[in-house]
């Protein structure tokens, strides 16, 4: 799959004309973020092969996202289905046979038509459909949602394509700001030993201190102030982004871990550095690496 978003929106139309019945609808499919696939769909209640597919539909498009699915459909029969309860027209027949036979001058001859107006003699079936008309009006629906989900995966990877080049921009600022750390803490050894040798004066009164003595100091201090382990992992972070973004496949879930291992390491930079040059940087990167997190949670 390319890379994309998920967050989108698409509304399909069709019909459908059949011997026996015609068929309208429209499915309109609204797509969030979501940890998994989720699908939250009221279909009709005849329609529950359709309701049954629609995952197993959506599952071939999207890996990720919460959609909220609708459907507005207008099935009709063209011609009605005409039912005559013989038993009660043989009912009221004999009735009005009867009837006129008792009062010949006073009635007239009963017709068909009269006897057929009788309430129940006639019932007319509207909108019930055999099994064949059920799976071919559920099919023509299943074909409609698979194209309503082609038409949300298009804009789902098109609002994917902004968003990507978002993330190469903020992934280039993390770089930048990794460089410059570098740079701050080259000059850290140099400036723990000047720092270390004025504070160790003034402890034994001008005193003076071998060079041996301060530089074991110093080796400690350096030590614990390293953080070059940290920028190796920064910089091995970058190149692993870039690599994601240039495969143009679904990136969310690495890119989101990618954004904890950032995090990670930056923390470990601020409370090691000791500099408030290298803290200031280790601050804005936090914040570059945040509004990075903010982007892939919308990333498939």
């Amino acid at each position: 799959m390319q890379i994309s978003s998920m967050t989108g929106f698409a509304r399909q139309s069709g019909s459908l004309e059949e011997e026996g019945f015609s068929l309208s609808w429209v499915w309109e499919v609204k797509s969030v973020n979501g940890k998994n696939l989720d699908i939250k769909a009221r279909l009709p209640l005849w329609a529950d092969e359709t309701q049954l597919n629609l995952r197993s539909i959506a599952a071939a498009c999207f890996e990720r996202g919460s959609l909220s699915v609708s459907l507005d459909v207008d099935v009709q029969k063209t011609s009605a289905d005409i039912k005559i309860n013989h038993p009660l027209l043989e009912q009221v027949t004999a009735a009005a046979v009867e009837l006129y036979r008792a009062h010949p001058d006073d009635l007239a001859r009963p017709s068909a038509a009269e006897l057929l107006k009788t309430d129940g003699v006639i019932e007319v079936g509207k909108n019930r459909f055999d099994d064949g008309e059920t799976a071919k009006i559920c099919r023509a629906l299943a074909a409609g949602f698979e194209e309503c989900c082609i038409r949300l995966q298009a804009d789902r990877r098109q609002e994917g394509m902004k968003i990507k080049a978002v993330l190469e921009e903020e992934v280039g600022r993390i770089e930048t700001l990794a460089e410059e750390i570098a740079g701050l803490s080259a000059n850290r050894p140099a400036e723990l030993k000047q720092k270390l040798a004025a504070q160790i004066g003034e402890l034994l009164d001008a005193a003076p201190v071998s060079e041996e003595r301060l530089a074991q100091e110093v080796v400690l201090l350096v030590n614990r102030a390293d953080i070059r382990e940290e920028l190796d992992r920064l910089f091995a972070h970058v190149k692993t982004a870039r690599e994601l973004l240039a495969a143009n496949r679904t990136l969310g879930r690495r890119f989101d871990f990618l954004c904890q291992e950032f995090n990670r390491e930056t923390n470990t930079i601020c409370s090691k550095a000791g500099d408030i040059n290298i803290i200031n940087c280790g601050m804005e990167l936090k914040a570059v690496i945040e509004q990075l997190r903010e982007q892939v949670q919308n990333m498939e």
